[in-house]
């Protein structure tokens, strides 16, 4: 098979996985529009990627997975993400849930990604170097503190399970800004924390990530 013979099946695949999100009751256009547009096979394994646009989470390594697709859609979607917004994610595992929001946001707007595990920040660089998104910087370190340097945020996106939501999160979001985190160590919750004259915290729905790891997580890695 040729390249171009590969890329046409991959966005025909593509096209499936968008047309059933949106047949499942995804309604937001626009992170529709942004995940056709990002090539989620540059994100998995090789020898997974005859499946990266099945609707279910998908090994990278280190313990660690790729959300499924309707989890990403649907994280962004609570989100309300807006170009130009400054967005703080936390787990960056391979990189494509950072190129969603990227998409979303714009090169008016940037992605600060944290991540705890060293070979998946070198991962995840080189998938959104090799993707074409310079409008993501992922970063080493402990994601339950945050990003204080280019704080404040006016989203912040949670890809692993803490006990609550960490404090450092609170401080570094913009007032009238957003979090979703999954929250709960076996039976898990998501939420929309909305940050205004106080904090407001909205269920979602039940889900199950990975634990977040850190001062404010489940175990402090240092």
């Amino acid at each position: 098979m040729s390249v171009e013979e590969e890329e046409r099946r991959f966005e025909e695949a593509r096209r499936r996985m968008v047309d059933l999100l949106r047949n499942q009751g995804v309604a937001d256009e626009r992170v529709l529009e942004a995940m056709m547009r990002v090539k989620r096979h540059l994100f998995v394994p090789q020898h997974l990627r005859d499946h990266a646009y099945d609707d279910y989470p998908l090994y990278i390594g280190e313990g660690q997975t790729i959300s499924a697709p309707h989890m990403v859609a649907m994280m962004c979607h609570y989100l309300d993400l807006r170009r130009g917004h400054k967005v703080l994610e936390i787990g960056a595992g391979s990189g494509y849930h950072a190129a969603v929001i990227a998409e979303i946001v714009g090169k008016e707007g940037h992605v600060y990604s944290v991540e705890r595990i060293r070979s998946l920040v070198d991962l995840a660089r080189k998938n959104l170097r090799m993707a074409g998104y310079d409008n993501v910087t992922v970063v080493f370190g402990n994601g339950s503190l945050g990003l204080p340097e280019h704080a404040p945020y006016d989203r912040i996106c949670v890809t692993c399970a803490a006990p609550d939501v960490p404090p450092p999160l609170i401080e570094q979001l913009k007032k009238g800004g957003k979090i979703v985190i999954p929250i709960g160590r076996i039976s898990q919750d998501l939420y929309l924390i909305e940050k205004k004259n106080g904090v407001r915290k909205v269920w979602k729905c039940a889900v199950s990530f990975v634990p977040l790891i850190g001062k404010y997580g489940f175990r402090d890695s240092t």
